[in-house]
């Protein structure tokens, strides 16, 4: 065998079972191999970003990697964006890209670029491949890479010959993968002792303390100690609805975070840092927490926060307690005008059990988040790194992970635009997405952003830089075009009726939300 098939033979073995690809001519070897594999999903996606963010909606949701494929430098450019978005997420990718053959490299070609440059700011473990006969370790290697808990992103780098040449070693067994460290009995230690002092402590969740049992073990120690539980703003997934643990989120702007936790004295994290703002403002505070309070580091983001919570609850005596639980109440639709709050009312009346929920619905569709507090079993997925563009191509790979389950995609417009190709490969997959649109034509978190931040000249020029409109776009028809169901909702009782028809059909499926 070659190369690219004792590579992909490695990868199957390892556990990977999907690419989601778009290659070019360096890659056709290895677009041979998983044509001809009958152990990888192929999934093509029409911009390498869509690539990145379905790899990142996959492992959030399968917690295994999947692996993507491009074309080059450019190829990986394109994806950054993305990446920058799994990378925060913690999750477990691996990018495979070509390069030109070892020996075509010196003639500086117009696509040659340092393909290990561009990869090193977007990855955790980059490796490019010196031979044929090294490409399959190489490739075990990327997987145990990338399953260092929470998860991490490896590139493995494949010059061209390196694909087509003979490989010798054949495909090889993954690499036994880390076990994932425990917290120091120092840093338990110290938590038991601030829990104990009967003084207002919060504790901050992220990544691996956010799984089901952890936010249990959180709400046990939460009713022993008086301690308050909160998760980060942005989170890679969180199990919520009822029958779950409830959890607290804290707010994104520093006025509404600093007073949830305004009379904290000390904070414990758990999977995540002490928390700051996600920008700069003159005369905000970058530090949440008050001034003086004590911080403690319980778990790193990489250290086993379950067993640490574990260990926690029994030297604070709450594991015999039992859980807190979410109780259901559906909420009764709205009628009349078309709003945030009434479409937030008919997702939490209307989506099924089970639901993922993947949210990039910017300022207006906040009111979701807090709407579906009580509604159903439903995981929720948010942007970690900030990089708009993530929903669409998340909820791709979140559906290919989850086939039996439907995904939700709540998206405003403007950051829809950036990965809107994704609908095309929904459509070509048959993926059992609803999209809703929040179209109110403006990049509305600028337009508050301006404001905070003290840039006061509200002036046309200025407010063009931030609005959709002259032309509108239409995203019932770009849907249309791509092979999309779609359908406008202008009034409340439009959108509960379309919103219902697709929570109970499956398929693809956009609504556009002509928002006032």
């Amino acid at each position: 065998m070659n190369g690219a098939e004792a590579m992909l033979e490695t990868l199957i073995t390892g556990g990977v079972e999907v690419c989601f690809t778009n290659p070019g001519t360096s890659e056709m070897h290895m677009v041979a191999a998983i044509g001809a594999s009958t152990g990888m999903r192929s999934i093509l996606c029409l911009f390498e970003g869509n690539c990145s963010g379905a790899a990142d909606g996959y492992a959030r949701m399968a917690g295994k990697p999947a692996c993507t494929l491009f074309h080059l430098g450019p190829g990986l450019s394109n994806a950054s964006a993305n990446l920058h978005n799994a990378r925060k997420a913690n999750s477990p990718v691996i990018n495979l890209v070509g390069d030109h053959a070892t020996y075509h490299k010196q003639y500086n070609t117009p696509l040659n670029s340092d393909v290990v440059g561009l990869s090193q700011p977007v990855s955790h473990w980059v490796r490019s491949i010196e031979d044929a006969n090294s490409l399959p370790g190489d490739a075990a290697e990327s997987i145990a890479a990338s399953m260092v808990q929470p998860g991490r992103i490896s590139t493995l780098i494949v010059p061209a010959d390196c694909a087509w040449d003979e490989c010798e070693t054949g495909a090889v067994t993954t690499h036994t993968l880390p076990p994932t460290p425990r917290v120091s009995g120092a840093a338990l230690d110290d938590a038991t002792v601030m829990l104990e002092r009967d003084i207002p402590t919060v504790v901050l969740m992220s990544n691996m303390a956010l799984s089901q049992r952890c936010l249990e073990l959180a709400d046990q120690i939460a009713q022993k100690t008086g301690a308050r539980i909160f998760c980060d703003t942005f989170i890679p997934r969180l199990p919520r609805g009822a029958g779950r643990a409830p959890i607290e989120r804290l707010g994104y702007f520093a006025e509404q975070a600093t007073e949830q936790i305004k009379d904290a004295e000390q904070l414990i994290m758990v999977g995540t840092k002490a928390p700051v703002g996600f920008f700069a403002y003159p005369g905000k505070p970058s530090e949440f927490w008050p001034e003086g309070a004590t911080l403690h580091t319980l778990a790193k983001v990489g250290e086993d926060a379950q067993d640490a919570l574990t260990r926690l609850a029994e030297r604070v005596g709450a594991s015999g307690l039992k859980a807190r639980r979410t109780t259901l109440n559906k909420p009764g639709l709205k009628s009349g005008e078309l709003s945030p709050s009434t479409i937030a009312v008919a997702v939490a009346r209307l989506m099924p059990a089970d639901t993922i929920v993947v949210d990039e619905g910017g300022t207006t569709g906040s009111a979701c988040f807090p709407a579906t507090s009580n509604a159903v079993p439903h995981d929720w997925l948010s942007l970690t790194g900030g990089s708009i563009g993530y929903g669409l191509p998340t909820a791709i790979g979140a559906a290919v992970a989850c086939p039996e389950r439907k995904v939700l995609c709540l998206h405003g417009d403007g950051g829809a635009m950036y990965t809107i190709q994704s609908l095309w490969t929904m459509a070509r997959e048959n993926l059992d997405i609803c999209i809703v649109v929040f179209a109110n034509r403006k990049y509305q978190i600028l337009q508050i952003e301006l404001a905070r931040v003290g840039a006061q000249t509200m002036n046309k020029k200025t407010l063009d830089m931030m609005d959709l409109s002259n032309p509108d776009i239409e995203f019932v028809k770009l849907a249309q075009g791509m092979g999309v169901t779609a359908d406008q909702a202008t009034t409340a009782e439009e959108f509960n009726a379309l919103f219902e028809e697709s929570m109970n059909t499956r398929g693809p499926r956009l609504i556009e939300a002509l928002l006032p």
